[in-house]
């Protein structure tokens, strides 16, 4: 039996943006043991698809943590991987291929890749072209659609109303450009016509706070989700709506009706969600973009 590894640490919207290549290497590879390597965050939603066969979660260690790198070094040595994808393509998950050893055949960029991803192009491709590129100069031409049935969570306790309007209002702390503000999806919730669920992590919980200030019926689920459960809500949403995040990227994923706000700190020709049914909105700067324009788009997407 071939071991398969597959390196993908972060981030989620970049993890999503894997389902595709997961289920195309396990396709391509339906009698080999795959490891997937990962970070802690995405554990339990790796180890709930039906890609892998066994999922690290010890992918990111501090440099300056000596043991814990060697500690990752023997493992990724001594496991005897015949193959690696790299979907992470950084410099670190680069550096990995030394760990794993020059036998096993690599497809990514790291120097001395036996199947390289050498695109001059694929620093202007959307994350989901430049992956699949890398995947076809490894051999893989096949891309079956990622099954998805796995990605839901018990939401009874909820008490979701019908035909709600998810917002996604967080994004990553270190790029507060990326936010649309909360007082504006405070008004957009009072302006909806619609019941609101507000979804997110708990560093989230004093924008949902603002939110509620100006809408207060919004129902306000910030912390209380974990990955599957909040695809498992956006499922049952009428529409999404939320930043260039993670969240907004699995709402997508998970079929829902997805609006997208995108300011000038990312580019959604590169990283712009993908599902069923996805729009995006820009402007810049983002914090400008009229609670109007969002409503308006918000209402063409789910029919009214």
């Amino acid at each position: 039996m071939s071991r398969i590894l597959v390196i993908k640490l972060a981030a989620l919207g970049d993890f999503v943006q894997g389902f595709g290549p997961f289920a195309a290497i396990r396709a391509h590879h339906p009698g080999a043991r795959i490891t997937l390597l990962t970070t802690p965050p995405f554990r339990a939603l790796a180890e709930a698809s039906p890609w892998f066969d066994e999922v690290w979660a010890d992918g990111r260690p501090d440099w300056s943590n000596l043991p814990a790198v060697l500690r990752l070094a023997l493992r990724l040595r001594r496991t005897g991987f015949d193959r690696v994808y790299d979907l992470q393509t950084s410099s670190r998950s680069s550096r990995y291929r030394w760990f794993v050893g020059g036998e096993a055949e690599w497809s990514g960029i790291a120097r001395g890749a036996s199947h390289p991803d050498a695109d001059p192009r694929r620093d202007l491709l959307h994350t989901v072209e430049r992956q699949r590129g890398q995947l076809r100069a490894a051999g893989i031409l096949e891309f079956p659609p990622p099954a998805l049935d796995w990605l839901t969570g018990d939401v009874s306790g909820f008490a979701l109303p019908e035909g709600f309007a998810l917002l996604l209002p967080g994004a990553s702390p270190l790029r507060p450009g990326k936010r649309w503000p909360a007082a504006k999806f405070g008004a957009l919730a009072a302006g909806l016509g619609r019941p609101v669920v507000i979804c997110g992590g708990p560093a989230e919980a004093e924008i949902a706070r603002e939110i509620r200030s100006l809408a207060p019926g919004a129902l306000d689920l910030t912390g209380q989700t974990d990955l599957r459960q909040l695809a498992a809500v956006a499922r049952r949403a009428a529409l999404a709506i939320g930043n260039d995040s993670g969240p907004t990227h699995l709402a997508a994923a998970a079929g829902c009706p997805t609006l997208a706000l995108f300011g000038d700190e990312s580019d959604p020709a590169l990283c712009a969600p993908r599902g069923l049914a996805v729009q995006v909105l820009r402007h810049h700067p983002l914090a400008a973009l009229p609670v109007e324009a969002v409503r308006q788009s918000a209402l063409g997407l789910s029919g009214g």
